[in-house]
């Protein structure tokens, strides 16, 4: 078997019999580290990061312990693990400050400028997650990896939130219309990303107002992201409930409508998920968004 030949693949990176070669080498360099720092050790020297430059620790230990199962390696004990509580996920609480605000009916174009405010204060965050918690009929929940939270905000009268994360792991309808394989669909993921709630408050009546908002989005969360995170999204996405909603703002705001869901999907290895059905909507951020996700060499790539 040649040494450049892919042996396995482990959260979309390909794994070849010279990596594995590598990998056991390091381990047994190196007994005495701990299994995050190993871990470390092997993503710097196989230049393992994720879109934004850091290193797969998560994916790289999840590969070792494979190998260690298999017998190919043999790892440093565990660390004895602390007793931790568990509390699971608490909702955020909810207060007097975002009790209702009186209506507020007006034309968009009377209104003072509305922009995108990102949440990144320890007191926003939590005034933001409990406007979420308490208006958004999906409730409040914490993303997984790389996510921007913002404020939509008319002078100092807040009107919404918008929450941006990462993209779903495999969509057929969304697969198929960008075309890109199952292994640039597993590295190239990160450069899409999901508008995974929107909410306009309640009490604002205010026409046109969240396609304008979604049109704002547009123009500045590739930059946003790539201030953040280092890297530039090519590419938005999102759910609608058809039963609830018609996506109505999103077609406004020039989202295309890919089709609908088949409300079933891998939540991991062996186990699958079903919802209801979802009409699925995406934006491009960049004009060459396909062609840049069907490529191989992707990194932190910037729009220009």
């Amino acid at each position: 078997m040649s040494e450049f030949q892919i042996a396995m693949v482990q959260a979309g990176r390909e794994i070849s019999v010279q990596d594995l070669n590598h990998i056991s080498e390091i381990t047994k360099m190196f007994p005495s580290l701990k299994r995050t720092e190993l871990a470390a050790t092997i993503c710097e020297h196989l230049a393992w990061e994720t879109a934004s430059g850091t290193p797969k620790v998560t994916a790289c230990l999840n590969l070792l312990e494979k190998l260690e199962e298999e017998g190919r390696i043999r790892l440093p004990a565990k660390a004895p693990q602390r007793r931790v509580r568990k509390s699971g996920h608490s909702a955020p609480k909810l207060t007097a400050r975002t009790d209702p605000d009186p209506p507020l009916k007006a034309r968009l174009r009377d209104l003072d400028p509305v922009v995108l405010d990102i949440v990144s204060e320890p007191e926003a965050k939590r005034l933001w997650k409990e406007y979420m918690e308490r208006y958004h009929l999906l409730k409040y929940k914490e993303a997984f990896g790389h996510r921007l939270s913002y404020f939509v905000r008319s002078g100092t009268r807040l009107l919404g939130c918008v929450y941006m994360a990462g993209c779903a792991k495999s969509m057929g309808v969304r697969d198929d219309w960008i075309g890109w394989t199952p292994a640039q669909r597993n590295r190239n993921r990160p450069w899409v990303i999901n508008n995974i709630r929107y909410l306009i408050f309640p009490w604002v009546e205010v026409p046109h107002l969240a396609s304008h908002v979604l049109g704002k989005l547009a123009k500045r969360v590739a930059s946003d992201w790539e201030m953040e995170y280092g890297f530039s999204p090519v590419l938005m996405e999102t759910f609608v409930d058809p039963q609830r909603y018609a996506g109505t703002c999103y077609r406004a705001a020039g989202w295309e409508l890919l089709g609908q869901t088949t409300g079933e999907g891998l939540a991991r290895p062996g186990r699958v998920y079903e919802t209801t059905p979802k009409l699925l909507f995406v934006k491009p951020l960049h004009p060459d968004f396909r062609a840049l996700l069907c490529s191989d060499s992707l990194q932190g790539y910037k729009i220009t």
